[in-house]
Parts: C-alpha cells; structure tokens; sequence
C-alpha cells in the first residue's frame, strides 16, 4: 500500500515529467507519449514511470527506448523542481492499459451484436429510424 507521500511524489513525478517532456525533449524517437502513471518505491529512491505510446509497435519501442537513454538528463531537470534529498532513479515501461481497454471494448461490442443482432444499428440506419 501507498503512503501518502509515496502518491504525492508520484503525482508531483507525472506532472513534472510529463511537461519536461513536452517542454524540453527534442529527441526525434519521441512520439506521441503521455505519462499515465508512476509507482514510486517506499524509500522514494526509484520510481517507474509508465508511458502509453501512439503508433506501431516499433515506434513505441523507440520511444521509450529514448525515454530510459534519456534518464539522466530529466532527473537534472526534477533537481531544482523537487524538495527531497534524492531524485529518484526513473525508469520507463510502456503502459498497455489503453490497448487493453480498447481490446475489452471491440470483445464486449462483438458479443453484444451476437447476443442481440437485432439491436446493432448500421451507420446509415440512425437517420432513417428518426423520420
């Protein structure tokens, strides 16, 4: 379980990060990132962040492939944003939760037009249906 302070510095690291990034970092491997969560260790020492990443798989390798070569240069940047002794040791991990909830999505969708076909409305349909 979270202490509260471990929340607030993993609030604080999302935010900060996530500006640092879209603010600072000119590396041509970033693409389309947001930082959704971060886990910090009790000791306040080490922290993963997780980032969902749009585009293919290569690209998002890439990208956080850049994102961990980039550690140090955004842990210099934290220094002088953070009031703690030690600026955690960052390390990035892809965060597949989006794709995941759209999958569940399209699965829930599908049985849903097999359980009541009658109820699945073509694009065209909605229009005639008013009138």
């Amino acid at each position: 379980m979270n202490s509260l302070r471990q929340q607030r510095v993993a609030d604080f690291l999302r935010d900060e990060i996530s500006e640092i990034i879209r603010r600072e970092m000119r590396d041509p491997r970033l693409g389309f990132v947001s930082i959704t969560r971060v886990e910090v260790s009790p000791d306040l020492r080490h922290a993963k962040v997780f980032a969902s990443v749009y585009g293919s798989e290569e690209e998002q390798a890439a990208t956080i492939d850049a994102l961990n070569g980039a550690t140090g240069f955004i842990r210099r940047l934290l220094k002088p944003r953070m009031r703690t002794r030690h600026i955690p040791e960052l390390t990035f991990r892809l965060d597949r939760s989006m794709e995941y909830a759209e999958q569940v999505t399209r699965t829930l969708n599908m049985l849903r037009e097999q359980l009541h076909p009658e109820a699945a409305v073509e694009p065209g349909d909605s229009n005639e249906q008013a009138r």
